[in-house]
């Protein structure tokens, strides 16, 4: 007992004698504090982390080109960079700095590679023709459906023009199925450019998605012959197809309304059933997960697999005392969560999900710990390789910035019951009321105090991009996040799994029931708190920098052990709010198509123009203003008649967007600024005009009101020419704006955003 007494008094000696030789450092010597912290990250092996984030970078510059580079530099400069970091191994800078290099370049080939290898024709105008070919994809809605077609044929476009794929709206349910040869005539347009500068850009999605085009059904559906019969991968997935939608259509029959299409989404991820209504609902209580097939639900398959076989074989004792049965179970899981993917449709949200999930149970299989932050890097690094463009997404932010600070809430928990153990321990000496004490304050630690800090630290770590790629946080998602989560484990994912083992028996019925039960609480908690005060709060565009700090900064948190080197969080997040409160702000966004504007007039407020505007844009227009309107609310101060529209600025000029070309004297004569979808002719008088020959050029523009003139910002850079934004073609005439005619100057172009899938 004694020798154990020594022991314990040479353990608290030397942590004391520790802390005061950190004190020490800390005030006499901050850089030998520095490298003992950068030691001991590098004994821990986290350099490796950064790793995805270089590659990552690398993603982001080709995006961010503005026009295709050439991808044997980056190819040459990988091995070149890869052999200097081998014979720099023995020296730490300068071996670091060259496979950050390699990872710039690696991420730099690896989207230039995708990017080849997904080329197709993108339509480039407006067509009304008739395609044939086969459907490869059909997702019904409560009214209509809408479906994705590789072509065979479309009348007037040669095979070098001719999209690969297309999608198409119909208002009326088609009689046919995914995997059926159709014939239709159909009015199809180019995917949509960006709404903003730095906004959303859905032509370079559809692009990596192979969609050449989209567009809305005119007429009838007809079956017709196919000129080669389907491939085997297209069969299969037809089939796939197939399967969800009648199971989609099962419960949303069964259930109904809300909860059914709720219901639909989670079990099969056909998420047409919701209403908007539903979706703002979710949205703004912070649950909009729920309806997506994410880490979430793949994790709790995967851990329904792995646990439940694991205890069915630990029944055995032969099985379970000569068999490493938990390695068949990660196995078993792992199969289950392929099984899972591709029964849901295999999104690109959900492979991700698959991934991750693939590579923690493989670190089981190999006798590693699986809930690693090294095994989620690993998972980034697969991710980037096989489709590097997701990481401008918002699903790929949030779900890995969660995952993320799961994992390093995790790390911490068991450095802290670790502690706690030496503790109690050491402290065997004391009071029983010290020890009761302890023990509670540990339980608070390690139980229901450990989950609300994990909620925390995850929907800290997935803000910035929320506030970023949506314009809108959710104060209240610490409430709604476990609330959707027990709801999922006990109610969803169980459910779905036995209701779609039942449903070809017809036995499904109950189970559905059962689901619905949960999805019901889900909605009424959901409304509860998205009816609360302050329960979505608005923010306007960020800077352009403001992501990059904010992301660095979320990296710093988790990746880093050492207090020193975390606390490289804080000016980085300082500087990244900085950006965030100091966004570029414009006074009048006009389309990319030149058919709808937008105006702030004198209340202060954004007023929509034009006839038709696209509630899409629209949207993206307010929210970036912070504005929660709806896009119909803001068109009601508009003055419009068949020519065009007009609105005063708060100045009393006047901005006209045209429609037709008889307005233009008039507008010409009366107008600051004219906009058309049209060429205007050079002898217009506005003092500034926006056509649509400029806007091929520049793409959507915002427009601020500086000293009486405009400063304009473009969604494409000056001579941009991408796969998914080509540039226009030349014209054989001047310009209508001679540079004395113009009041305004121009701003560089910033792309750096997304949308959540």
């Amino acid at each position: 007992m004694r020798s154990g007494q020594q022991g314990g008094s040479a353990a608290i000696a030397g942590t004391t004698f520790g802390l005061a030789g950190r004190l020490r450092l800390s005030v006499g010597d901050p850089r030998a504090l520095f490298r003992a912290a950068l030691e001991r990250e590098i004994a821990e092996r986290r350099p490796f982390l950064w790793l995805p984030a270089a590659a990552g970078a690398g993603v982001v510059l080709y995006l961010s080109a503005d026009r295709e580079p050439v991808l044997w530099l980056p190819a040459l400069a990988l091995i070149a960079l890869s052999a200097l970091a081998w014979l720099a191994r023995e020296k730490r800078g300068a071996f670091a700095l060259f496979v950050a290099l390699a990872g710039v370049s690696a991420g730099f080939l690896s989207a230039g590679w995708k990017s080849a290898r997904v080329a197709a024709p993108v339509l480039d105008r407006i067509r009304v023709t008739t395609v044939s070919g086969f459907i490869e994809q059909m997702d019904y809605r409560r009214h209509g459906a809408r479906f994705v077609m590789r072509l065979a044929s479309a009348e007037g476009l040669s095979p070098e023009q001719m999209p690969r794929r297309i999608r198409l709206t119909d208002r009326y349910r088609p009689p046919v199925e995914a995997g059926a040869f159709v014939k239709l005539k159909a009015r199809l347009l180019p995917p949509a450019r960006a709404a903003l500068p730095g906004g959303y850009d859905f032509a370079r999605d559809a692009y990596f998605a192979e969609l050449g085009a989209v567009g809305n059904v005119l007429g009838k559906i007809e079956l017709a012959t196919p000129p080669a019969p389907a491939g085997v991968g297209l069969t299969f997935y037809a089939a796939i197809d197939h399967m969800r939608n009648a199971l989609a259509q099962r419960v949303y029959t069964l259930l109904g309304g809300e909860r059914g299409a709720i219901a639909a989404a989670m079990v099969t991820g056909k998420r047409d059933y919701l209403d908007d209504a539903t979706k703002d609902v979710i949205r703004e209580a912070g649950i909009f997960h729920i309806i997506t097939i994410s880490g979430v639900q793949m994790t709790l398959v995967a851990a329904i697999f792995f646990i439940g076989l694991r205890r069915l074989l630990a029944c055995s004792r032969t099985l379970a005392l000569n068999y490493p049965i938990k390695k068949w179970a990660a196995a078993a899981a792992m199969l289950g969560a392929i099984f899972y993917d591709i029964a849901t449709g295999s999104r690109v949200g959900t492979e991700r999900a698959l991934i991750m999930t693939c590579v923690m149970l493989s670190a089981v299989i190999f006798d590693r710990p699986s809930l690693t932050m090294r095994n989620l890097a690993i998972a980034a690094l697969i991710v980037i390789a096989v489709e590097p463009e997701a990481i401008l997404g918002a699903s790929f932010q949030l779900s890995f910035a969660a995952v993320a600070a799961l994992v390093a809430v995790y790390e911490a928990r068991i450095a802290s019951f670790a502690a706690d153990r030496e503790r109690v321990f050491v402290q065997a000496s004391a009071s029983w009321r010290q020890r009761l004490r302890d023990f509670f304050a540990a339980h608070l630690r390690h139980g229901p105090g450990a989950l609300i800090f994990a909620t925390f630290c995850a929907t800290a770590a997935t803000a910035s991009f929320m506030a970023y790629d949506f314009h809108e946080l959710s104060p209240y998602v610490l409430i709604g996040n476990p609330l959707t989560l027990a709801i999922i484990e006990f109610f969803a994912i169980p459910g779905a799994l036995i209701g779609a083992v039942l449903y070809p028996l017809g036995l499904d019925a109950l189970v559905w029931q059962y689901v619905g039960l949960g999805i019901g609480f889900i909605l009424w908690a959901a409304r509860l708190i998205a009816s609360a005060p302050g329960a979505t709060v608005h923010l306007k565009t960020f800077a352009p920098y403001a992501l990059i700090f904010l992301s660095l900064a979320v990296l710093s948190a988790v990746i880093w052990r050492t207090a020193l080197l975390r606390a490289t969080a804080i000016p980085l997040a300082i500087i990244g709010l900085w950006g965030a409160a100091r966004g570029p702000d414009y006074d009048i966004a006009i389309a990319a198509t030149g058919e709808s504007a937008a105006v702030r007039t004198a209340d202060g407020r954004l007023t929509v123009l034009g006839p038709h505007p696209s509630a899409f844009v629209s949207e993206q227009w307010l929210r970036a203003d912070a504005d929660p309107r709806a896009p119909r609310a803001a068109q009601s101060a508009a003055q419009c008649d068949a020519s065009g529209c007009s609105a005063e600025l708060p100045d009393g000029r006047v901005v006209a967007l045209l429609q037709k070309r008889d307005a233009l004297i008039e507008d010409c004569a009366r107008a600051t600024l004219v906009i058309a979808p049209f060429p205007v002719p050079s002898g217009c008088a506005a003092a500034t005009i926006i056509d649509r020959s400029r806007l091929d050029e520049t793409g959507a523009l915002t427009l601020k009101i500086v000293d009486d003139r405009f400063e304009m910002r473009a969604a494409r850079a000056i001579g941009e020419n991408r796969p998914w934004s080509r540039a226009p073609r030349p014209f054989g005439r001047a310009r209508r704006n001679a540079p004395e005619q113009r009041s305004d100057t121009f701003e560089g172009d910033v792309r750096v955003s997304d949308r959540f899938d």
